[in-house]
């Protein structure tokens, strides 16, 4: 199975605000540290923001942050979102009806799976990708973090996007 490039650049901005916990991070030093488009990642953001994994501020002084704790944001809960429905074959989708589709097990079994694969997914956590926190830290910033932090804003629960 294989998931969007949406849903990838979704857990990599999770995982960039989990190392930054705290910390207001724009979203082009986002980009600028993983070689994503911005483009994209304005609209990875948006959509997290959407979610209510994360809170964004307009303007100067302005980023994105978490607005939950690493520990309370389930993976699953983060692929459920940003890939909606996941229907593995055509005849998931209703439209094109298969010749064998009354005798087929096929979609039982890919459901099932599906489903495994989301149960997985719910035992891990934001926190669980930050094991190795300073590894990654580095690894994105440099052995040296050198840049300004950013002044951190109270956490909201509502969204602005």
């Amino acid at each position: 199975m294989e998931l969007t490039f949406y849903t990838d650049y979704s857990l990599r901005v999770l995982m960039y605000l989990g190392v930054r916990q705290g910390r207001l991070c724009l979203i082009s030093d986002i980009a600028r540290d993983y070689g994503i488009s911005r483009n994209h990642l304005v609209k990875v953001v948006h959509g997290l923001a959407r979610g209510g994994f994360v809170t964004t501020y307009r303007g100067r002084g302005g980023g994105v942050i978490l607005v939950r704790d690493p520990a309370e944001i389930r993976i699953g809960d983060v692929v459920r979102y940003t890939e909606g429905p996941i229907r593995p074959v055509t005849c998931f989708h209703g439209a094109e009806l298969c010749v064998i589709t009354p005798a087929c097990t096929l979609p039982a079994v890919l459901e099932e799976a599906v489903e495994s694969f989301l149960s997985t997914l719910d035992r891990y956590t934001l926190a669980d990708l930050l094991t190795h926190r300073r590894h990654l830290g580095r690894l994105l910033f440099g052995a040296a973090d050198r840049r300004p932090q950013a002044k951190t804003r109270p956490r909201v629960a509502s969204s602005r996007a």
